[in-house]
């Protein structure tokens, strides 16, 4: 069975930083884990957790694509 390569991304807010900043470094993360090649980029779900940002993964989801 082949290896297969995964990242999962909460969009943790870093310390000094906003909810937008995290949502930038996301859709960074995922295009360096398409360009390392990785086969998966998982986007998890969080609500009312002040040190996440993505509390809604299929609006994250569409901005990656795009």
């Amino acid at each position: 069975m082949p290896l297969v390569l995964s990242v999962l991304d909460q969009s943790p807010i870093s310390e000094g930083s906003t909810g937008a900043d995290a949502l930038r470094n996301s859709i960074d993360l995922a295009r360096r884990t398409e360009a390392l090649g990785y086969e998966r980029y998982w986007v998890a779900e969080h609500h009312g957790t002040p040190l996440l940002a993505s509390a809604a993964p299929e609006i994250l989801i569409a901005e990656i694509a795009a």
